[in-house]
């Protein structure tokens, strides 16, 4: 489910594979598509998407915090916080695991991305800088490397503190964050017990919290990554589908893992924001 990009009557907040700049040498990388010519089967499924999203989207092509935008201006590395909504302890290795299936899920809509018209990188530098939860006896074992909040929201729930959060600060100015600009966070992981479903946007993703933790170990994590396609400005299909479609991540529970429609729709937004970034 898209929850909207920027909602400002909500705050909706919630390691290591380092940014790579492109190699022409990596052979993995030079067999994926470098320029906007999708299988003829997509091109007019392709083009329905664009031109309803164009004609939907608030400012579509002038908003400017995206995922694309946020790995830009990150150079490569994107920050997470995990808003642990959930009155179940949490020990450091599930911690750990919560920060890999993280990183692997965001590097999948990386991967579809990489040698693709220029953009930067192949992976991105992925790290869970801090959990929020409203007690911190919740988080077992070593907590040194991570900031703990117990900030919480207007209904009372652990929310990783606004001053360092890139929804709220999306001019870049983390001064008042006491945790330090290098610790600010550009997204949320908001793990709620007994939800059902999800939601995404440029804010981050929320899941249920009982789905994510049995599934840590799972390759694909469809439902995280249907999430995290909201926040790479891909939209939701619950009344209609495009010409020929019926199997694909952002169409919700057709498909377990992203596909190649998928990924020529997240090329299609790098190809139209590409020119904002002077690359």
């Amino acid at each position: 489910m898209k929850a909207a990009l920027s909602l400002t009557t909500l705050q909706l907040l919630a390691s290591y594979v380092s940014a790579f700049p492109l190699q022409g040498s990596n052979n993995a990388i030079s067999k994926r598509a470098d320029t906007w010519n999708p299988p003829s089967d997509l091109v007019t499924p392709l083009n329905e998407v664009w031109e309803h999203e164009m004609s939907t989207y608030t400012d579509p092509l002038g908003f400017k915090n995206y995922g694309f935008d946020q790995v830009i201006d990150g150079k490569g590395k994107i920050n997470y916080c995990v808003r642990w909504d959930s009155t179940q302890s949490v020990t450091q290795a599930q911690r750990e695991k919560v920060e890999t299936a993280v990183r692997r899920s965001f590097n999948k809509w990386i991967e579809k991305l990489a040698g693709f018209d220029g953009f930067p990188y192949d992976t991105v530098d992925v790290n869970v800088v801090g959990w929020a939860v409203k007690d911190k006896s919740l988080l077992q074992g070593d907590t040194s490397d991570i900031q703990v909040y117990t900030t919480t929201d207007d209904e009372g729930i652990a929310q990783c503190d606004p001053k360092c959060g890139r929804f709220f600060h999306q001019d870049g100015d983390y001064s008042t964050c006491e945790a330090g600009a290098d610790r600010h966070y550009d997204q949320s992981l908001w793990l709620t017990e007994g939800f059902e479903g999800g939601a995404g946007g440029d804010w981050g993703q929320r899941i249920g919290q009982e789905y994510f933790m049995q599934d840590l170990d799972q390759e694909d994590l469809h439902i995280l990554l249907h999430e995290m396609g909201h926040t790479f400005a891909l939209d939701d299909f619950y009344d209609w589908t495009p010409t020929g479609q019926d199997s694909f991540i952002m169409l919700a529970g057709s498909a377990m893992k992203i596909t190649d429609f998928d990924a020529w729709m997240a090329r299609d937004w790098w190809r139209n924001l590409k020119s904002r970034y002077n690359l």
